[in-house]
């Protein structure tokens, strides 16, 4: 729980009465990998601090699923748009490794906003932070070749080739498999 209090100290100063209010919200969640935390339709009930592990957002298809988002330790995780607007979600979130989660429900969170001097800045802080996120994402799908976004993701992340599978980075970057194996031919 120590490494939610110190990321959000990066974000704004907490009291010990704000941590106590915000820690006593805060529920613990182990989940083995390849665990559906959210289903494609369902509402998000859940904002979650990741302690440990990675999780990819994914539209179910027939085919192939098509991968749009990973998450990893230390960082926030949820299907953020669906707990917003408390409407079901049109993708899934699934673990791809074991995942420690400590995780707020949408009314605790909201008792959060009320109750703390802290709650609004780490909010908008977090809505800065997925937008961020998504508008680079966007812009790069835009304007990077997929030889250039597999180069990014691993200078951003560099132990993802150890825990993600290829099939799924494929996805993220916008390639089959075999698109996969010939640029991981040419860079190497």
């Amino acid at each position: 729980m120590e490494k939610i209090r110190e990321y959000l100290e990066h974000i704004a100063p907490m009291s010990d009465k704000d941590w106590q209010i915000f820690s006593s919200k805060l529920t613990k969640r182990k989940v083995p990998k390849h665990t559906v935390l959210l289903k494609r339709g369902e509402t998000e009930n859940y904002m979650s601090f990741m302690e440990t592990g990675i999780v990819r957002y994914y539209i179910p298809k027939d085919d192939n699923d098509v991968t749009f988002s990973f998450s990893f330790g230390n960082h926030f995780t949820s299907g953020y748009d669906s707990f917003l607007t408390r409407g079901p979600s049109p993708y899934q979130i699934e673990t791809l490794t074991d995942v420690t989660l400590w995780r707020l429900t949408y009314n605790d969170l909201q008792h959060i906003y009320a109750d703390t001097e802290v709650g609004q800045t780490m909010a908008r802080h977090a809505c800065e932070a997925i937008f961020l996120l998504k508008s680079k994402r966007e812009l790069s799908l835009l304007n990077d070749t997929a030889e250039q976004r597999y180069l990014n993701l691993f200078t951003e992340e560099p132990y993802l080739i150890k825990y993600i599978p290829l099939k799924y980075i494929a996805s993220y970057i916008g390639v089959t498999p075999q698109g996969l194996s010939r640029i991981r031919r040419r860079i190497t």
